[in-house]
């Protein structure tokens, strides 16, 4: 069992080396590695990230086959299927580290604003379940001055939507809570950088410490 401190800092380095286009994932996801984890898998981290084709976690951490058990959806929100992904992972493999990924101009997130601000009357049943889950972390900003800057308005809702995921995984479920307590999972935020590549863990890391 690999703990939280260690799998952060293998997700860091692995980043670093995305960052810099110095990957080595050839070497990750060989014929021999293919064979070594078709018997068992051992992932040291639980992804929850959006399902934006520009942020696959794999390839953002230089990570290959085994290591990163991705739970992606829009938006990177947290509903019964996703805490029960993590609760999975985390009791079935003994992972300590669940990192919620969230990235720049996140279009769930867009979305939202957008339908905040001018409600849509055809919105499929489906799509709005993503958007009312994502609408209490990013509401109150609207009543700020952000309001009148788009961009900022963005930044600082993907932030809090990540935040709000990152807690409802902490406090949303009493397999979580245990893990947490007693055997050392620690849940931390971060934001992916469309723009850079950077991924900037900024939320629970204290815990990780």
């Amino acid at each position: 069992m690999i703990p939280a401190r260690e799998g952060l800092a293998r997700l860091q380095e692995g980043n670093r080396r995305f960052v810099s286009d110095v990957r080595n994932g050839g070497a990750l996801a060989s014929h021999a590695r293919r064979n070594e984890v078709a018997a068992g898998q051992e992932p040291f981290a639980i992804i929850l990230g959006c399902s934006d084709s520009r942020v696959p976690a794999e390839i953002v951490f230089d990570q290959g086959l085994g290591d990163l058990f991705v739970i992606r959806v829009a938006g990177n929100i947290v509903a019964p299927s996703q805490i029960g992904s993590v609760e999975f992972a985390a009791e079935r493999y003994g992972v300590r580290l669940v990192v919620v990924l969230g990235h720049s101009r996140c279009g769930a997130v867009l979305a939202t604003l957008e339908e905040l601000q001018r409600p849509t009357e055809n919105q499929s049943r489906n799509l709005r379940s993503i958007v009312d889950r994502v609408r209490p972390s990013v509401e109150a900003l609207l009543a700020t001055e952000l309001r009148h800057d788009p961009d900022a308005l963005v930044r600082d809702a993907v932030r809090a939507n990540v935040r709000v995921s990152a807690s409802q995984l902490r406090h949303g479920s009493d397999v979580l809570e245990q893990l947490i307590q007693k055997e050392g999972l620690v849940v931390v935020g971060a934001e992916y950088s469309l723009e850079t590549g950077v991924v900037d863990f900024f939320e629970g890391m204290a815990a990780a410490g």
